[in-house]
């Protein structure tokens, strides 16, 4: 069993650091427009002659109101019927990628994310997983990976009914935090009451796995606050709980603008709500699995993590990362073998792309060996916090102390500060660096600015 992580503030001071999620390496970031759908086509047939297994992401970007604190890509809209028309290119979607695929790919993994998904009314999700069945072969014996994001507000016992009998068998649900005066600077109003009626939909309809997601550093937050709702999503009983960061972008995000910066709450107080996060979720037995994800014990990713076969992708961690992924919607990234290739990002554009027949790829990126080896290395990093350098050798035909001898100074210094205990054939993130993770990884990103070794040491 893995050792429980361990917060220690004077490494998180000076290793915290703005920086990738690492869902997929090379990140987006670098995706460039060097590649486009011919580039996709000729790597499904690959995948096809392959007969890799699949996994499926679909956006659905609508939502009726807007949450002042989103970074998704999203559509506010009123009027239910603004979403026929994207369903329709959708389908012609799903009918163009469906094509170069084969009957005997059997999809083990599905997610609808959004935006809110349940904005489709009910005639609307069954047509579309009617239309999803028609040409991609679901596995339809429950043993799937079926999941969708769900907003309280958005869903009642009908609609869970209805999502289960779709085949839908986790949810992830948007809470952020309880606190009446928290959502209102985001302009999220939603009680508890709601999320506890959705949560007791899905225990009825046996649905094998609730998420919450909650996010700290929100305007008017405070650590009493959001211990308080910590409190109460513990009672609950979720499988896991996410506690993610809010990052403050108006420069890139317009609504986030609505938000007054000076309610937002300090950097000290951002981390004594990390800190309370983790010690109200260790107390409770929920394992930490890494970038801002616990689980319990007995959850699927925690077992696989024990067992290292715990992966990560663009659906975050998971146990289907052998499988293809193919991104439906407006900006969805699909990565099949090694390319990586994203759906453009602008609604209008997506739409008269399929309403001309043609995919609405728009940009991505192919790895090479040397991206190949990096990831490889941050994913297990990132899923077992271990990396064994045979591993690396054995499948790369590389040193890896020799491959990454310009990294090994800012390695070796991590390890004088007790992040990571590093020796001649392997590297442990220990139990005080886990939550550093993504500092520890960046040391193997040749795409971020370079860093100079003596970084870290002169920031103590």
């Amino acid at each position: 069993m893995l050792d429980a992580i361990r917060w220690d503030a004077d490494l998180i001071h000076r290793y915290d650091q703005d920086g990738p999620r690492y869902t997929a390496y090379p990140t987006p970031l670098q995706f460039n427009c060097k590649l486009g759908s011919f580039d996709l086509l000729h790597a499904l047939r690959s995948s096809r002659q392959a007969a890799r297994p699949l996994s499926l992401y679909v956006h659905l970007p609508f939502c009726a109101d807007i949450c002042y604190h989103c970074q998704r890509n999203k559509v506010i809209a009123k009027d239910r019927g603004r979403a026929l028309p994207y369903l329709t290119r959708l389908e012609k979607e799903i009918e163009l990628i469906g094509c170069h695929l084969s009957p005997e790919q059997v999809v083990e993994q599905l997610h609808f994310g959004g935006g809110t998904p349940t904005f489709l009314g009910h005639a609307e999700l069954r047509r579309l997983m009617s239309h999803l069945r028609k040409h991609f072969n679901l596995q339809n014996d429950d043993h799937g990976d079926f999941s969708i994001d769900i907003d309280p507000r958005a869903a009642d016992w009908p609609t869970m009914g209805l999502l289960r009998e779709l085949g839908f068998n986790r949810i992830n649900i948007g809470l952020q935090d309880l606190d009446p005066d928290v959502q209102r600077a985001i302009n999220r109003t939603q009680t508890l009451k709601q999320t506890q009626t959705v949560i007791e939909a899905a225990r009825t309809l046996q649905f094998r796995s609730i998420q919450i997601d909650l996010t700290y550093g929100l305007p008017l937050q405070t650590p009493e606050r959001f211990a308080h709702t910590m409190a109460a999503v513990i009672a609950l009983q979720p499988e896991r709980v996410s506690v993610a960061s809010y990052a403050h972008l108006p420069e890139r995000y317009m609504a986030q603008r609505k938000i007054n910066p000076a309610e937002l709450p300090t950097q000290p107080d951002k981390l004594t709500m990390l800190q309370h996060s983790v010690e109200q979720l260790t107390r409770a037995g929920y394992r930490y699995i890494g970038m801002d994800l616990f689980a319990l014990p007995d959850d699927e990713l925690a077992m696989a993590q024990e067992d290292g076969a715990l992966q990560r992708s663009f659906h975050g961690y998971t146990t289907h990362g052998h499988c293809d992924l193919v991104g439906l919607g407006v900006s969805a990234i699909s990565q099949v073998g090694d390319l990586y290739c994203q759906n453009n990002s602008d609604i209008t554009l997506y739409q008269q792309s399929l309403g001309q027949g043609q995919l609405a790829t728009i940009r991505g990126l192919r790895c090479n060996e040397d991206d190949q080896i990096r990831r490889y290395t941050i994913q297990a990093l990132f899923c077992d916090f271990e990396l064994r350098f045979d591993e690396i050798e054995s499948i790369f035909g590389v040193s890896f102390k020799s491959y990454f001898e310009q990294t090994w100074p800012a390695l070796e210094q991590m390890a004088a500060d007790g992040l990571i205990q590093l020796n001649a054939d392997a590297m442990t993130i220990l139990p005080a660096g886990r939550l550093l993770a993504h500092a520890v990884c960046m040391q193997f990103d040749h795409c971020l600015p370079p860093r100079p070794a003596s970084r870290f040491s002169q920031a103590m």
